[in-house]
């Protein structure tokens, strides 16, 4: 970036950032979508779709960058972003296609039934009820991994999306969680996330 000023750096900068949001999203949609396909899951796969127009909003916004910055002459790198986000954002199309074939209710290949017959883990969605043990903790406080077995590798609050939450994510009523896991973890979970009634399966630690 030697040479360029300040308001090319600042650019160049936004669509580095948005290219990594869009790389964060894309693989999410991969997960989402084959997951959705071993499990027939329509939810998921309809986050998929979600998802995607997500990373079409950003694609065009890096596209709107590049060609301000091509203009600037700072072409090299403009079109270094505009090459790695057409990748990315073919990956989401692809991903998009394999959720397609769910909502669209394709019978899936015997090798993929046959998949979902040996696996225990799964990538389901929990929803955050208000006054529930989870609502306003941390993932951290409430050792939601260790105790439920679910990882929660993603949370859509909303509008927007939080890509790998740590223990220091705090979660809130009428969050989605994005869980990965085996079958029985999901069940403890979603307990957890329905309004609270008494029941010590773990304390309540809010920050």
């Amino acid at each position: 970036m030697v040479g360029m000023g300040v308001s090319a750096v600042n650019d160049l900068q936004r669509m580095e950032q948005m290219l990594l949001r869009m790389k964060d999203t894309s693989e999410l949609m991969v997960d989402l979508a084959y997951s959705a396909l071993l499990y027939n899951n329509k939810e998921i796969a309809q986050e998929v779709y979600h998802l995607e127009e997500i990373t079409d909003g950003l694609y065009n916004k890096i596209q709107h960058f590049a060609v301000a910055q091509i203009a600037k002459q700072n072409a090299t790198a403009a079109l270094t972003v505009i090459r790695l986000a057409t990748s990315i954002e073919m990956i989401g199309d692809s991903a998009r296609g394999i959720a397609d074939v769910v909502l669209r209710e394709i019978e899936p290949h015997p090798i993929v039934r046959l998949s979902i017959l040996e696996s225990d883990v799964i990538i389901s969605k929990v929803v955050v009820r208000k006054n529930s043990n989870v609502a306003n903790c941390t993932l951290g406080s409430m050792r939601i991994a260790s105790e439920t077995g679910m990882w929660v590798i993603a949370i859509r609050r909303g509008s927007e999306w939080l890509f790998g939450p740590d223990e220091n994510t705090k979660i809130l009523s009428e969050d989605i969680l994005i869980v990965r896991g085996p079958r029985s973890g999901e069940k403890s979970l979603c307990r957890l996330a329905r309004p609270a009634r008494t029941r010590g399966l773990i304390h309540r630690h809010k920050k």
